[in-house]
């Protein structure tokens, strides 16, 4: 955070303003950004906006900048009223405040067969969770960073997945409740809940919102067979972007259709597989081959995006990119389900039944209570 003994120079323009730092970095804000912030066009106890920006003037113009203190004092051309911004929060909006949320800065991993899911991702135990904030800060953390999270011990009971996920962010309801149990059954309504092995994927594409966040708790493990498979979807799309350009741009720019039915449920979206940020980063892979509806393409489309489809869908079945890990009882693993695709090995309930419980998160919760438990600890440390 700068202060002002970092502060070596301040200049402006009728349209920027530059803080030179005594490190030698520079920095610039537009005047009308500088005018859009004004800290007095704020409501002080909840901070959001007292003004719209049709209330500013259309070019505000800086007449002068100037050091106050441990602020800068803007006075505009046209206005009476100077503006004052404290030093330390101009800092704190420039690109390397980034480091301020650790929880936004993904770490990718693209050669899952490569990683241990016992020494290479977060693991806590449910009562570290409970009862320790500062490994739940890092548990949280390292899940947002790299998409995926283990819990070991958590209780064998229907109940505990709720009891554990309450810890970390808000539990969706969808046509299954607010639980939904993985189980082999005659005649399925989803091939989830069958013996059958179920290549990688991302849940739901077909809901509006997608779940954000999938948990499974283990309560009882297969035997033989039924190992879990992981892959990150993220690194798989930059890959993807690097070797094969053509395929990557087809694959976020058609629309393909996402169908789901059942006696109590029809549900329906349409989104691309591979989502991009507005800076044109990927933020979001939407896979399941269960549930793709028929396209309605135009021939040559329809041979541009097959092609592309079966690309993204053989790097999927690439051994080298497959985390794979035979969860025990009491496991839990939290997943981004826009990021992490999933799947499992096929194995036989004849002898032996197999039972995980799930449940949705909403995304922004998982967020929020990662901020919230990093706000709170850092209030209680000494100044």
């Amino acid at each position: 955070m700068s202060t002002l003994r970092q502060v070596k120079r301040i200049g402006s323009t009728p349209e920027h303003l530059t803080i030179e730092w005594a490190n030698g970095g520079m920095v610039q804000f537009a005047g009308v950004w500088l005018r859009d912030n004004l800290p007095e066009d704020r409501d002080p106890h909840s901070g959001q906006r007292l003004v719209d920006i049709a209330d500013l003037p259309a070019r505000p113009l800086i007449r002068s900048a100037s050091l106050a203190g441990d602020a800068v004092r803007i006075e505009w051309e046209s206005e009476a009223a100077a503006a004052t911004f404290a030093v330390a929060w101009l800092a704190a909006q420039t690109a390397g405040a980034a480091a301020e949320r650790p929880e936004r800065i993904t770490t990718t991993w693209l050669h899952g067969a490569a990683m241990q899911a016992a020494t290479d991702f977060a693991w806590a135990s449910f009562e570290e969770l409970c009862g320790d904030s500062a490994a739940k800060l890092r548990w949280l953390t390292r899940l947002l960073q790299t998409g995926i999270a283990f819990l070991s011990d958590v209780p064998s009971t229907e109940g505990a997945i709720l009891d554990a996920m309450g810890l970390v962010g808000r539990v969706c309801e969808t046509n299954y409740g607010q639980v939904f149990d993985v189980r082999s059954v005659p005649l399925p309504e989803n091939l989830a809940y069958s013996d059958l092995g179920l290549g990688l994927h991302t849940d739901n594409p077909y809901r509006e919102p997608v779940p954000g966040f999938q948990a499974l708790h283990v309560l009882l493990a297969a035997p033989d067979g039924g190992e879990s498979v992981f892959a990150d979807g993220f690194a798989l799309c930059n890959h993807l972007r690097a070797v094969d350009p053509q395929a990557f741009d087809v694959l976020t720019r058609t629309s393909v259709p996402f169908h789901y039915r059942s006696k109590d449920a029809e549900l329906y979206a349409e989104r691309p597989l591979i989502q991009l940020s507005c800076r044109g980063e990927v933020n979001a892979v939407h896979y399941n081959n269960r549930s793709i509806a028929p396209l309605r393409l135009e021939p040559r489309a329809a041979a541009d995006f097959y092609r592309a489809y079966r690309v993204f869908a053989e790097l999927l079945r690439e051994p080298s990119h497959q985390l794979k890990y035979p969860m025990q009882n009491g496991d839990l693993v939290l997943f981004d389900n826009q990021r992490i695709l999933h799947g499992r090995s096929a194995f036989s309930s004849a002898g032996h039944a197999r039972h995980l419980r799930g449940c949705y998160l909403t995304r922004d919760s998982v967020y929020s209570e990662t901020a919230l438990l990093r706000r709170r600890i850092a209030a209680e440390e000494p100044p």
